[in-house]
């Protein structure tokens, strides 16, 4: 059974930092592109990072680029996401999710088609204040 917990969220003053974790279980995690998810209050969960299996490629999306670093240890099981220079706009509820084979490196990612995962955690808050 896939599981996802994702933990590391906080508040936080707008400029400073937090790293979100996500433990993964249930399937090999090197074996699979891994996205990082934002969902905004009223707004659809939307993709922010994608790190690709294998060659460990990671994308990210424009607004978050220069600012979030995302990494995997496989042999932890485990996800990150490195949340820098946060902004008041990077407020959210923020998700890992295993993405859909055979997308193995972040293909549709890189051309903006958002396929749902199949599987999602229960998310952590990040909240930043101004």
């Amino acid at each position: 059974q896939v599981q996802l917990v994702e933990s590391g969220g906080g508040l936080v003053q707008s400029g400073g930092s937090l790293t979100l974790s996500c433990v993964a279980s249930g399937f090999t995690l090197e074996n699979y592109a891994m996205g990082w998810f934002r969902q905004m209050s009223g707004k659809e969960r939307d993709p922010i990072t994608c790190l690709s299996s294998h060659d460990n490629e990671v994308y990210y999306r424009d607004s978050v680029k220069g600012r979030f670093s995302s990494s995997r240890d496989n042999a932890k099981n485990t996800v990150y996401l490195q949340l820098n220079d946060l902004k008041p706009e990077d407020t959210g509820v923020y998700y890992c999710a295993q993405i859909r084979t055979p997308d193995y490196y972040c293909s549709g990612f890189k051309r903006g088609i958002f396929v749902e995962p199949e599987h999602w955690g229960q998310g952590t808050q990040v909240t930043v204040s101004s």
